[in-house]
């Protein structure tokens, strides 16, 4: 029960994880603009606006290897045979990720991708169900 339980924070710390490291690389590819930062909504929107392709796909990137990596974490936790806290991962992310689409003028492309990449989860889920166990 305890391992159920954890697993779904551990899934979660893995994939925010990936998520800081990949948006880091990615800034450092596209860096924004100076004053675009977390607490000014107005200079992360415009530079949203008008962020070239990739630095928008390095975030779906970002999403879609969190989405693997939170799903595989949080099956191996969880050790139940169960891709349930895989999906209570995956729904959290969703929703994180539907707020933030909703807060910034993204395009139509990233919305369908930034949905569709947090299926990955059962991916990751699969993964961690058919290795060895730990």
């Amino acid at each position: 029960m305890v391992r159920r339980i954890l697993a779904v924070p551990a899934g979660l710390i893995a994939g925010i994880i990936c998520i800081t490291i990949i948006e880091k690389i990615g800034h450092q590819m596209y860096p924004p603009p100076a004053g675009a930062g977390s607490d000014d909504m107005v200079a992360m929107k415009n530079y949203v606006a008008q962020a070239p392709f990739m630095a928008l796909f390095f975030v779906i990137m970002a999403y879609a290897v969190a989405g693997f990596v939170a799903g595989f974490v949080a099956s191996k936790v969880a050790r139940n045979g169960k891709h349930t806290s895989a999906a209570v991962c995956g729904v959290i992310f969703l929703c994180i990720t539907l707020y933030m689409m909703a807060s910034l003028p993204t395009p139509i492309w990233f919305w369908v991708l930034g949905i569709a990449v947090w299926g990955l989860v059962f991916a990751g889920s699969r993964l961690a169900l058919k290795t060895k166990k730990i």
